[in-house]
């Protein structure tokens, strides 16, 4: 796990140091409803899914590759906070959107 994204999570009480990416593959034969995809590698290279799985894409900025160019820490988790903050936005309208 990034460790300014572990940082940035436990801000907000969520502690995510045990996370890790999986692949599709290792979900087994779960059946999804939806697929959102929330970068767009993931949107890229996201698997084919049965047609009754709708998939969709909500992109977010890159906090990795926005802070290469931060000038101390403080303005490089600036990225990670508004991401995270977004994103947050984002699951809590999640209901509203998938009904769109």
């Amino acid at each position: 796990m990034d460790p300014r994204a572990v940082k940035a999570m436990a801000e907000v009480d969520m502690d995510i140091s045990g996370q890790e990416s999986k692949s599709v593959e290792e979900l087994g034969d779960m059946d999804f409803d939806y697929v959102i995809t929330v970068c767009d590698h993931a949107h890229q290279t996201c698997p084919v899914f049965p047609a009754q799985t709708k998939v969709s894409h909500v992109g977010f900025d890159d906090p990795p590759r926005l802070s290469e160019g931060a000038r101390d820490e403080e303005e490089a988790m600036a990225h990670y906070r508004r991401v995270r903050d977004e994103i947050k936005a984002f699951v809590e309208r999640l209901p509203d959107v998938l009904v769109e």
